[in-house]
């Protein structure tokens, strides 16, 4: 099982052309070299460039841009034009200003924002409606729900994209229509509820039955959680609530509905992890035998009414990843988030001060969820290290790390970085803001790690704007000794990120899970 989100901290990839001084004498140009992060976009989005400029003395670095389509600013960021029926490909070309005969070149491609039935809209903005609290660097999507088979159904906006867990879970006073309850069939056929913890809380509620739509995809009849229910559902047993972290809210702010959406942040939440069941095995055969430790927990309960009771649940019967459980083929083994580059101090776009990408189910199934060669870093999918892969940063190696939509920034532990004073304390306020890092990332498939630079600023600075997504958003990761580096939302900015399910096939590549970017 992964983590969901924390509230925390933030930060991304700055890929800047370098600008360097001149150069005199006998300095030579030998070569230019570019690259761009993401290589594919949406019509309208950005991609940021940079120059790696080679030579012999004392050479400049100073590079002249332009594309073929679009714009391109004086620092390689480039922005896409609008509008556009049919995929088009930019070259993006890096001039040498002292030698002007060496350029290098890349391609960028750039996709109809509904190119295909499987591109889903997301957007990072203030969270749902009346907005009178703030979510910041959270992505959120539109969900349609309907009772299975009929055409009675809900759509839902303002469901969070969450890539660090398995399945649907909406808020049950968001809901205005009665989706059945899914019983149990190896329990006398009664229903069940979910415990499931997060790292800031713990959600409880029925397991209901939907048919699930996302853009021109539908899962029917797939499990998916009712959260935070009213008192007349079954209390939350003791066995559950044991399980709440120091400090989280307990069942995400209680039973008042009143209040639910303001304090889970979203009208519910999308799991489209690396795992096809939000438990999988160990529910299967160990759920009734647990005693609510991290390595044994409560999840899934039996619930006559009686009362509740911890059970072993069928793979079938468990809240799966809703992209596994689409009808239509090939587009089932995986998702990428296309978010464009946010920079220092965050998003504020014509319109408003939120941020707009895309969810792309499928991964090197259709044109426009190609790898490209874009590196793999598989990760176990089973074991204490299940769903991460090795982060090395400040000369500490921690091989659970992950890649999290769901985490509204960077966490991670670091005590040379002031935090914030109250009430902002669980957030970095560097003395230096921004201030430069980098760490090194390792995938069970590769024989050394990979550096990936990014950068962090004062939380506090960043809040007093009106902005919404940050790349430079972080904080600490909070556990002693942590496992774990979080690379939260702030990370897919400006990048193009795979997620691939466990147990299913990217063409080309193998099986997942897997991250790449």
């Amino acid at each position: 099982m992964r983590k969901l989100w924390l509230l925390l901290v933030l930060a991304s990839l700055t890929l800047m052309a370098a600008c360097g001084g001149g150069g005199s004498g006998s300095s030579t140009i030998t070569s230019v070299t570019v690259t761009c992060s993401p290589s594919t976009i949406l019509y309208g989005q950005t991609s940021q460039c940079s120059a790696t400029v080679t030579g012999t003395g004392s050479f400049s670095s100073g590079v002249t841009w332009t594309a073929s389509a679009g714009t391109i600013s004086s620092s390689g960021l480039f922005a896409a034009p609008s509008g556009g029926a049919t995929s088009l490909q930019v070259t993006i070309t890096a001039t040498s200003t002292q030698d002007t005969s060496k350029s290098g070149a890349a391609t960028v491609t750039v996709n109809p924002a509904q190119q295909t039935n499987n591109v889903q809209p997301i957007v990072v903005d203030a969270g749902p409606e009346p907005q009178t609290f703030t979510s910041t660097n959270v992505a959120f999507t539109t969900v349609t729900v309907c009772v299975p088979g009929t055409t009675t159904c809900q759509s839902i906006d303002h469901v969070m994209v969450d890539t660090g867990s398995s399945g649907l879970r909406l808020i049950s006073g968001v809901l205005s229509i009665a989706l059945p309850p899914e019983t149990d069939p190896n329990n006398n056929n009664d229903a069940f509820d979910e415990c499931l913890v997060f790292l800031d809380g713990y959600i409880w509620g029925p397991v209901a039955t939907a048919d699930v739509t996302m853009s021109g995809e539908t899962a029917s009849s797939v499990p998916v959680q009712v959260i935070i229910p009213s008192s007349s559902s079954p209390a939350v047993p003791s066995s559950c609530s044991v399980q709440n972290p120091a400090g989280g809210a307990g069942n995400e702010g209680g039973s008042s509905n009143s209040n639910s959406v303001a304090t889970f942040g979203a009208n519910g939440i999308i799991g489209v992890g690396l795992f096809q069941q939000d438990c999988g095995g160990y529910c299967v055969s160990q759920g009734s035998t647990c005693n609510s430790s991290n390595n044994n927990p409560c999840v899934y309960y039996d619930c006559p009414p009686s009362g509740c009771s911890p059970a072993n649940i069928a793979l079938a019967e468990q809240i799966p990843n809703p992209v596994t459980a689409f009808t239509s083929t090939g587009d089932d083994n995986g998702v990428i988030i296309e978010l464009p580059s946010v920079p220092d101090g965050g998003s504020s776009p014509v319109g408003g001060p939120y941020l707009t990408g895309s969810l792309i189910f499928g991964i090197n199934t259709q044109s426009n969820n190609q790898l490209n060669g874009t590196q793999v870093y598989d990760v176990p999918d089973s074991g204490p290290d299940a769903g991460g892969f090795t982060t090395i940063f400040n000369g500490n190696t921690y091989t659970s790390s992950f890649i999290d939509s769901g985490s509204n920034g960077f966490f991670f532990n670091d005590s040379s970085i002031s935090t914030c004073p109250s009430p902002n304390q669980y957030w970095f306020c560097p003395t230096t803001s921004p201030l430069s890092l980098s760490a090194q990332n390792q995938g069970t498939n590769m024989t050394s790690p990979v550096s990936v630079s990014f950068s962090i600023e004062n939380a506090d600075n960043l809040f007093n704007t009106p902005n919404t997504a940050f790349s430079t958003l972080a904080g600490p990761y909070g556990s002693t000794p942590p496992v774990e580096f979080d690379w939260g939302l702030s990370f897919f900015y400006g990048r193009n990120v795979f997620t691939a399910v466990d147990n299913t096939n990217t063409p080309g590549v193998g099986p997942g899970p897997y991250f790449a970017y």
